[in-house]
């Protein structure tokens, strides 16, 4: 355990923002989750309403520093394509 007062605060502070990058990280798989469910079912619709929350959440977790925005911007062009594909 930490026996100086920055390293307790250093300690705090890393779980103050882990716990922020979980969440942020986790609800960004969840969006993406939705929008390739509603690929596989084949509804065009309702993939490019769950693609638009999901671009909205990876450009969170890219511009908060939980992910790369290269990262990011490869997921966003991914999924697009995707839904683009199945619209067809």
């Amino acid at each position: 355990m930490a026996n100086h007062k920055s390293a307790e605060k250093r300690v705090r502070q890393t779980a103050k923002r882990r716990l922020r990058n979980r969440h942020i990280l986790s609800t960004m798989r969840t969006y993406i989750k939705r929008v390739r469910m509603a690929i596989e079912e084949g509804n065009a619709d309702e993939a490019r309403a769950k693609l638009k929350e999901a671009v909205s959440a990876l450009a969170r977790a890219s511009s908060k520093g939980v992910i790369h925005r290269n990262h990011a911007s490869r997921k966003i062009g991914r999924l697009t394509r995707a839904v683009n594909a199945i619209a067809k």
